[in-house]
């Protein structure tokens, strides 16, 4: 069971409406290496790990995860939510705005909606650890990219935050996969998933 905290992990203060940001910081919504899929990565992976600790890390991650796509919500929302329409227009912000007005939606910035397919699950202790580590370079790249776009100290506070997080969840993934090969057959190490392995 959750407790949820009604405020975010990282304080988001943004004053001025910015739609052409809103339309690249999105992606870290519903995009392909954005926090909703990471959340749901994670959050649907412990239930095959076969090690209590490493299913913990699993857990701490997909809910911190969770509360970063709250803070990009929050992000996008601050964003776009005093947007004029000569502001829709010159961001070419149009397409989304005749879709969503101003609600968050789950999508990429190149406008396609959140897919599932984006969140990986094997059953496979080695296989989900290592796209997790990717998994969070992956973001942490994303995140690099919105830096170099952004021009607002709002904006950039808080997407510095977001991806110092991504690397603190690489490293821990790290822990976890150093966990769990610790505990396998090292001659084993690629092999299926030791609760699926006929040896025992």
């Amino acid at each position: 069971m959750f407790v949820y905290e009604k405020k975010l992990q990282y304080p988001v203060r943004i004053k001025n409406p910015n739609p052409a940001m809103a339309k690249y910081i999105i992606t870290q919504y519903g995009g392909p290496d954005g926090e909703l899929g990471a959340s749901l990565r994670y959050l649907s992976q412990r239930y095959s790990m076969p090690y209590p600790e490493v299913k913990a890390i699993l857990t701490d991650i997909g809910v911190e995860e969770l509360g970063h796509l709250e803070m990009i919500g929050t992000i996008v929302h601050q964003l776009t939510r005093n947007m004029t329409v000569e502001q829709v227009e010159k961001a070419g912000f149009q397409d989304y705005f005749v879709d969503h007005t101003a609600g968050v939606y789950a999508q990429a910035a190149a406008g396609w909606p959140y897919n599932a397919a984006s969140f990986a699950v094997k059953g496979d202790v080695i296989a989900d650890l290592s796209e997790d580590m990717g998994a969070e370079q992956k973001a942490r790249v994303t995140y690099d990219n919105i830096l170099r776009m952004a021009d607002d100290p709002d904006v950039i506070d808080a997407i510095r935050f977001l991806r110092e997080r991504e690397v603190v969840h690489f490293q821990r993934f790290g822990e976890a996969m150093g966990i769990a090969t610790s505990q396998m057959d090292q001659r084993n190490v690629y092999a299926v998933n030791p609760a699926f392995d006929r040896k025992k």
